[in-house]
């Protein structure tokens, strides 16, 4: 009965279209006509007018129409979804909005709607972007107009609430106005629920992702719609270098609001509600079909401002003849899903060409920071191998030197010898000459004197050259100590090892070469007789001519042989240069296992030696963690010290008060008298040194606890008279104001009263509370003690 009912309803409606949009556009009427729909929160953001006096019979029909609709939404939703998107098509009322909405998102009783007041205490790291970006949205609205509004601040709250529940999406620019349009028609906590769902089952959080996947997608759908049926206007919108991103963006990220007057936008908004993004291809493709004749026509800047300027004006009349050349535009859904694969598919090739690319680019920067590293080593080693070759030149230079100076001093040495035998060899000649004339000696003396001369300049002559030689030998040693010092050890063990090779090879090439020179020998002999034979051939018979044949047949063979033991013999000296070699290598080889053993060895060293040290530094952790322990349990105990003595102190406190009471009492009752007042005073006396006794005892405790004195009692006495004075007081060092006894007495009588100490500071008497003195006055003298 219900859904005949509906039906006839809506063929009254659609009977009378214009009247329809009309009545669903300006009608404001209230939602308490409507049983079971949902009652108006006191936060709601959209004021209500005052209702029409004079509504038509038509005008009641649709308010009864939709509040049938909303009471039996799902039986409405399951049996009349095509009537209920003609009536969506058609437009919502606007004070059915709200429930419509959360009725065709399922967002009416969603659970993350209890957590919205718990997600505004918390904090977002994307609320200085949405304070900035608020001022920004609707600015001549009247709800979101005014800074620091209530509409504002609605906004600022679901889009925190929001950046906090989807933290990967967080806050991106565009979806204020869509949470600002869902503010105009309900309340915020169901603003923010219809808002969830919509990003989770519209496709808006894949458009509003930090990577816009989604947005590419559409915008590859859509220029694919425009060549497909409007072929004219994308040739020109290539020839332009006019992307569709640059006027159609906006229109997906925020369904037309900030591009359409807010009554079309909100129109456009009641189709996505029910039909999703499907509407925005189509109102898009209608909006380029109704301009194209003007678009063809401008350059891209003349285009821009066409869409932002005179597109929007067009649209003032109202969004019907939008709307009806929407639903003309052919849309293909098979059409579209293949298109979502094909662009999946070139997307997921760019992706592997950018990561090969990546790839590829890592590798080169690697491959030329190795080389930049090979170069900078080539360098320096040949910066080494350079300045080596110049050393080695300039020593073997100076070497040279020396040599030629040593060979210098050395021909003047054997100079100077042969010099002196020559004179040693004219004095025996002389010695000689001068036996058989001796009958002559002036003549032999003075030749002997020359020649003395002679011999002493020779002797001097060797002496410069024995120094000489000296100097070019010492010289000698300091350069082939600087020639042994400058090769390092493994240069000069290689070198060794190398010489020992060469030699090896050199003896064994000379055991070879006098067995070659042996085997020519044999050879030479061999040929010899062999010409020997040959030269009497011609006259020997034909038998010895075959033999002689024979013979030369042999001698070729033999040098053949010997040729073979040549090659034989090179043979061998190669191989053992190649063993010679090989040694070498395997010497290299152990010299650098035994330093890998070394380095190990030291790696190990230092293992043990961290080892050790860890173990030492734990071991020092725990004591002093022990002796922390056993500081803090020291502290207790003289806290502990220190409250027994406070305990004890006010114990004394509560004696003094009984004291002070029992003289009171002897005051009232007459106690003290001349007879027994001594005695009396004797007992006080024992008392009061009883009280000093523990006193001192209990300063004692404290003194070898080492802490600091508190403020407690103080006992001081006092003692004045005309020998001298005495007074004690605690340590604390708490000054005691000195009190004279105003009341003068004769005779023994003995007296106890307080001391009030009216005369001092605020400070004193709040330190000397309550204070007894117990006076004894005497013959020129005056004893007081005060508690």
């Amino acid at each position: 009965l219900f859904l005949s009912v509906l039906n006839c309803e809506f063929t009254v409606l659609t009977r009378h279209p214009t009247s329809s949009y009309r009545l669903l556009e300006t009608d404001s009427k209230s939602l308490r006509s409507m049983n079971g729909s949902r009652r108006n929160s006191g936060s709601s953001l959209v004021s209500s007018s005052s209702a029409s006096s004079n509504l038509s019979h038509l005008e009641e029909d649709t308010w009864i129409l939709w509040g049938r609709i909303v009471n039996e939404w799902e039986e409405v939703r399951k049996k009349k979804e095509k009537q209920l998107k003609d009536l969506v098509r058609k437009g919502v009322p606007h004070h059915f909005r709200a429930i419509v909405w959360q009725l065709l998102c399922n967002a009416q009783n969603m659970p993350i709607k209890d957590q919205y007041s718990e997600l505004l205490k918390m904090t977002s790291p994307c609320e200085k972007l949405i304070r900035r970006d608020i001022a920004r949205t609707y600015p001549e609205h009247e709800f979101f107009k005014e800074k620091d509004s209530l509409g504002q601040e609605v906004l600022f709250n679901v889009m925190k609430a929001y950046s906090l529940v989807d933290r990967e999406v967080g806050y991106c620019q565009g979806s204020a106005f869509i949470v600002g349009l869902l503010l105009m028609q309900m309340p915020e906590e169901e603003a923010f629920c219809v808002f969830v769902k919509l990003m989770q089952d519209y496709r808006l959080r894949e458009l509003f992702k930090p990577s816009m996947a989604e947005l590419g997608l559409c915008m590859y759908q859509f220029e694919y719609m425009i060549q497909e049926q409007l072929p004219e206007l994308h040739m020109h919108f290539q020839a332009q270098s006019f992307h569709t991103s640059m006027y159609a963006s906006s229109w997906f990220l925020t369904i037309f609001l900030t591009s359409f007057p807010l009554p079309v936008a909100t129109r456009i908004f009641d189709i996505f509600m029910c039909e999703g993004l499907e509407i925005v291809f189509r109102v898009g493709l209608a909006i380029l079909q109704m301009n194209q004749t003007e678009l063809i026509q401008l350059d891209m800047e003349g285009m821009l401002q066409h869409f932002q300027r005179v597109i929007p004006h067009q649209l003032d009349s109202g969004p019907d003849k939008v709307i009806q050349a929407a639903y003309q535009v052919k849309y293909n859904a098979k059409k579209m899903k293949k298109l979502e694969k094909d662009y999946t598919t070139i997307k997921t090739k760019e992706m592997e060409e950018q990561v090969e690319i990546k790839r590829l680019r890592t590798e080169n920067r690697l491959l030329k920071q190795r080389i930049d590293t090979l170069e900078k080593e080539s360098a320096s080693l040949a910066d080494r191998l350079i300045q080596g070759q110049v050393t080695r030149a300039q020593e073997a230079e100076e070497n040279y030197l020396v040599k030629r100076e040593l060979a210098t001093v050395k021909q003047q040495s054997e100079e100077a010898s042969a010099q002196l035998e020559q004179a040693k060899n004219t004095i025996r000649q002389l010695q000689q000459q001068q036996q058989p004339h001796k009958g002559a000696p002036r003549y032999s003396e003075e030749s002997v004197l020359q020649l003395e001369r002679e011999l002493v300049q020779a002797r001097l002559k060797e002496a410069e050259s024995q120094c000489a030689l000296k100097e070019m030998q010492d010289k000698i040693l300091d350069m082939e100590k600087r020639n042994t010092s400058l090769p390092d050890d493994t240069n000069v063990a290689r070198l060794q090892e190398e010489l020992i090779g060469v030699k090896l090879r050199e003896a064994e090439a000379l055991t070879g070469l006098k067995e070659l020179r042996q085997q020519v020998r044999d050879l030479e002999e061999h040929w010899q007789r062999h010409l020997a034979r040959t030269a009497g051939r011609w006259k020997d018979s034909p038998r010895k001519n075959a033999l002689s044949e024979m013979q030369d047949e042999l001698m070729s063979v033999r040098l053949r042989e010997a040729e073979a033991q040549a090659e034989l013999r090179e043979t061998r000296q190669r191989m053992l240069e190649m063993e010679t070699q090989n040694q070498i290598h395997s010497n290299q080889l152990r010299r650098a296992e035994q330093e890998s053993r070394c380095l190990q060895e030291c790696v190990q060293t230092l293992t043990l030696q961290n080892k050790d040290l860890t173990g030492q530094l734990q071991e020092i952790k725990r004591r002093q963690a022990e002796i922390e322990c056993k500081s803090k349990e020291e502290v207790m105990a003289v806290r502990l010290r220190e409250a027994d003595n406070i305990a004890a102190m006010a114990e004394l406190q509560q004696q003094i008060s009984e004291l002070e009471i029992q003289k009171e009492e002897g005051k009232v009752q007459g106690q003290l008298n001349h007879t027994d007042s001594s005695q009396y005073i004797r007992d006080l006396k024992d008392q009061i040194a009883d009280l000093k006794h523990e006193i001192c005892c209990i300063k004692g405790q404290k003194g070898l606890a080492n802490q600091p004195t508190f403020d407690g009692i103080h006992i001081v006495n006092h003692y004045a008279g005309d020998d001298g004075s005495y007074q004690s007081s605690d340590e604390d060092g708490v000054k005691v104001p000195t009190l004279r006894d105003s009341h003068q007495r004769s005779g023994g009588r003995i007296r106890l009263q307080p001391n009030l100490g009216d005369t001092d500071s605020e400070e004193e008497e709040e330190e000397d509370d309550e204070a007894l003195r117990l006076s004894v006055p005497q013959s020129g003298s005056h004893k007081s003690t005060t508690v």
